[in-house]
């Protein structure tokens, strides 16, 4: 089968090579999924340059979210069957820049009937976090308002729909002209352009001085400075991620003095802590997928020999929404 495989740490450009490597069969409590549809995340070129919390062994196939079929289930392996159409993570280091993957079947979950291959593909690691952050960690009320930073980017665009179906009113910060209008069609009842305008002035105004009740933030660095500026009496910062590629140090007499909360927020723990909680939230997503709440919004289907050029424009933060690999 073909496979991007990294075989030294660097820029994702540079690294990934399409190599021609075994289909691999599936083990106990596994599956051997046909790769329908990959979608790119930030965490997968930071998997690239060996500076994310997880590093496999060289050499490797990054992809850490996928949409596939079933097509071989092994030992101990119930509730599924071949033809079956799922979602989930890639078990590293084979990840969804293939073919073909082998994933445990606790890591999979019924692709949403409403969602096409590389809207599913997008849906489960964005959504989930989005879904844990507003509502599990945040606990946000309709009628509140949520600052969302990055707002038209992969992570940014779930957190605005999960938001606007929530009921809160949602002011979305973006980077550029171009992303003022995707965050606007996605349903954000404000959009700041932070080249262009004070977002801080922005949001108080909008808010009557008040400030954002909540604030997701998977940016960081000067994101986070001028959120805790303009957060609300009891507000709730949640920490999803630093794609500035600067991770701040709050200064807790501030947070002390104004008495808003900081929240962090590391998805991924809840599959081993609380694997319940992940299974009742996707079927909250399914349920809104349905129902037209939310749709990942995928701004461009590549094919599978352009996946490192899309995993380095993702991390470069040129694209809006997501960027899907269709091998």
């Amino acid at each position: 089968m073909k496979a991007w495989r990294v075989h030294e740490n660097g820029e994702p450009r540079e690294v990934l090579r399409l190599d021609t490597v075994p289909t691999p069969s599936p083990g106990p409590g596994e599956v051997l999924l046909r790769v329908r549809a990959a979608n790119v995340n930030f965490p997968d070129a930071m998997l690239c340059r060996g500076e994310y919390q997880i590093r496999p062994p060289l050499p490797f196939t990054p992809g850490v979210e996928l949409c596939g079929e079933v097509l071989e289930l092994g030992a101990d392996v119930t509730g599924l069957t071949p033809g079956d159409r799922v979602i989930g993570t890639a078990h590293l280091p084979g990840g969804a820049f293939a073919e073909y993957a082998v994933v445990p079947a606790d890591f999979v979950l019924p692709a949403p009937p409403a969602l096409d291959d590389a809207e599913a593909a997008a849906l489960h690691i964005g959504y989930q976090t989005g879904w844990f952050g507003l509502h599990r960690r945040a606990a946000l009320r309709p009628g509140e308002t949520l600052l969302v930073h990055a707002a038209a980017g992969g992570v940014g665009s779930a957190a605005v729909q999960l938001g606007k179906a929530a009921g809160a009113t949602v002011i979305g910060v973006v980077g550029g002209a171009q992303k003022v209008k995707v965050a606007r069609d996605l349903g954000a009842d404000l959009v700041v352009d932070r080249r262009t305008e004070d977002v801080v002035a922005a949001v108080k105004d909008a808010t009557s001085g008040r400030g954002a009740n909540v604030v997701y933030d998977p940016v960081g660095g000067d994101a986070y400075t001028k959120s805790t500026k303009c957060i609300a009496f009891e507000g709730r910062i949640v920490v999803v991620g630093f794609t500035s590629g600067t991770v701040p140090t709050p200064a807790l007499n501030h947070a002390l003095v104004k008495n808003y909360s900081i929240l962090g927020l590391h998805w991924g723990l809840y599959a081993t802590h609380d694997p319940v909680a992940v299974h009742h939230a996707h079927g909250e997503l399914t349920r809104m997928a349905a129902e037209g709440l939310i749709k990942p919004l995928v701004s461009e289907r590549v094919p599978l020999t352009g996946a490192a050029d899309a995993v380095q424009r993702v991390s470069d933060g040129t694209t809006v929404g997501r960027l899907v690999v269709l091998p």
